[in-house]
């Protein structure tokens, strides 16, 4: 099986916005998707088929205090907001398409970490509508500027912390062949966060995620190597912006926006004969057994 593996990135996330619409334009499909963060919150609109959607909605509420603002950290502990940002804006504004989702055959994973634990925690979700949405939330929660988020007895946060490129939990699933869009150019390296004293302080009743938040970077640089092992290999498709992408974390400018979309739109463009040619290698090689 075929998967597409999406790591996060905030606002870095809109190029892979920008590939995820190309591949939709040419109705390039995979068995399976797996999004971190801002990968679970664009790349579920791949499985609904949406094109455009997470540049649209970024664009028309980028500067509007309910979606993302320091006055929606102060009143609500969310920089984004919990409500307008993840059930306001996909029930009434920028409706997602629960029964596309739904009845896509492409399965859909995302990772969150649990404060608890400070380990991944992986969810498939098979039914859209607001429990999905809280999911995705979950995944996407920054820590620090976000609530933990309670789901299945967990407290859950940013899957970024614990399990940044998923590559290897796809593979565990059954997806062999997988392509992998880092919002990260060659050669980046994570250096330890430099805000740890303030993530200390803020999640000082979960040590576990502290630990985890301590030694991400470590993680991160070891999932950059298995990934670069598996495309040597010829099991992983890897694209990646040429430079640095042009957007901070967070984001309250639509032609910066645009910016780091079109940048994604160029990247996918292309690898898209690659890509093809990749997906199509897997099936051929399914038929043969």
């Amino acid at each position: 099986m075929t998967g597409l593996v999406l790591e996060g990135g905030a606002m870095r996330g809109l190029f892979t916005a920008g590939i995820l619409d190309v591949l939709m334009e040419h109705n390039v499909m995979f068995d399976g998707v797996v999004g971190v963060s801002a990968g679970a919150a664009f790349g579920i609109n791949f499985v609904s088929r949406q094109l455009g959607r997470p540049l649209r909605y970024n664009q028309r509420f980028a500067r509007d205090w309910r979606y993302c603002s320091f006055l929606s950290w102060l009143t609500t502990g969310d920089l984004f907001g919990a409500q307008f940002a993840y059930h306001d804006v996909p029930s009434l504004y920028d409706p997602f398409d629960n029964a596309a989702f739904e009845s896509s055959p492409t399965e859909f994973h995302l990772v969150c970490t649990d404060v608890e634990s400070g380990e991944a925690f992986y969810k498939q979700l098979h039914e859209g509508g607001h429990l999905a949405y809280d999911w995705v939330r979950a995944s996407a929660s920054m820590p620090m500027v976000s609530r933990p988020v309670s789901l299945e007895g967990h407290l859950l946060l940013d899957g970024g912390v614990a399990d940044s490129i998923p590559l290897s939990y796809f593979e565990r699933q059954g997806f062999k062949r997988n392509v992998v869009v880092l919002t990260q150019p060659s050669g980046y390296q994570k250096e330890h966060n430099r805000l740890m004293p303030l993530l200390r302080l803020s999640l000082r009743k979960y040590p576990a995620m502290v630990a985890a938040l301590d030694r991400r970077h470590t993680m991160y640089n070891a999932q950059l190597e298995y990934v670069a092992q598996r495309e040597a290999e010829g099991t992983a498709l890897v694209i990646r912006p040429d430079g640095k992408l042009p957007i901070g974390h967070v984001s309250h400018d639509p032609a910066e926006m645009q910016t780091v979309y079109d940048i994604g739109r160029a990247a996918a463009q292309r690898k898209l004969d690659e890509i093809i040619r990749f997906i199509e290698t897997d099936k051929e090689e399914r038929h043969q057994q």
